[in-house]
């Protein structure tokens, strides 16, 4: 569960060279894709280290501001940004993948670009904030997850300088650390951060986990139910086991025709989806 990314940092000029639009940021993408045997198989789509930003826009008052990035085989990202007199805020953001990539699409049924548009559930910032979000934010849409985290970003920004004041999001609390994102393992996906025992303490034994139970509703009617007891056995270099508490545990996800995900976050660092 455990990966590393390369980090975006995007610097957009004016035409008298002074920063109006700046964004640092990690993201990753998960996607599931039909293949020529007609059944399904997920890929992992990472940022490289070859990134451009071609067709950022600054923006002003009548013009929404665009941040736009482009990477790998054809693959690109942007999220454009709106204001108001006093606050600017994330609009939409657009996702292009190339299948015809084949070293991440291996024997793509649907070959070239696939592009999916989401809305961006940023909350209004006050102009001369910057936004900042160290927890992992995620989007769902037409089977891909996009995951973002330790993000930095100002839009609209004055005089050619980053402004020292923050708006955080409301995963962020005063003391919480950055969270890894999930990476995609068959039907369960999971990510823990945590910090390793001293050498010298002896490991507590782990209880059972308690059972909870989680539900999703479509409209007025319930789509989903589980009543499950979850705990996470973390490889690395030493075993760690991790029990999901049902009681500081919200559950969110989607319930489609064909297909329902159930998105379990204990609120600190662990992130489940099923």
């Amino acid at each position: 569960g455990f990966f590393q990314s390369y980090a975006v940092e995007v610097d957009v000029k004016d035409a008298s060279n002074a920063t109006c639009l700046y964004a640092k940021w990690m993201m990753r993408f998960l996607i599931k894709y039909e293949t020529n045997s007609s059944d399904y198989k997920n890929a992992s789509l990472d940022l490289s280290s070859n990134v451009t930003h071609n067709g950022s826009v600054c923006g002003n008052d009548t013009q929404a501001a665009l941040l736009a990035v482009q990477f790998g085989e054809g693959h690109s990202w942007s999220v454009n940004f709106t204001k108001t007199n006093e606050t600017y805020q994330g609009d939409f953001i657009t996702f292009t993948y190339n299948t015809n990539d084949t070293a991440v699409f291996p024997d793509a049924k649907r070959k070239g670009p696939i592009t999916i548009v989401v809305q961006d559930t940023m909350r209004p910032v006050q102009l001369n904030n910057v936004f900042v979000c160290h927890n992992t934010d995620f989007f769902e849409a037409e089977n891909v997850t996009q995951i973002f985290w330790n993000v930095t970003v100002q839009a609209f920004v004055q005089n050619g300088t980053i402004s020292k004041k923050e708006s955080r999001c409301r995963a962020d609390a005063p003391t919480s650390a950055p969270t890894v994102p999930p990476t995609i393992a068959n039907v369960t996906t999971a990510s823990t951060t945590t910090l390793s025992p001293s050498p010298t303490t002896a490991p507590r034994p782990v209880e059972n986990p308690e059972t909870g139970n989680y539900s999703l509703k479509s409209g007025n009617k319930t789509c989903l139910l589980a009543t499950v007891g979850l705990q996470l056995n973390v490889s690395q270099d030493k075993p760690l086991l991790i029990n999901i508490n049902p009681k500081t545990t919200s559950a969110d996800g989607t319930c489609g025709n064909t297909t329902a995900t159930l998105k379990l976050n204990d609120g600190n660092s662990t992130l489940i989806g099923f």
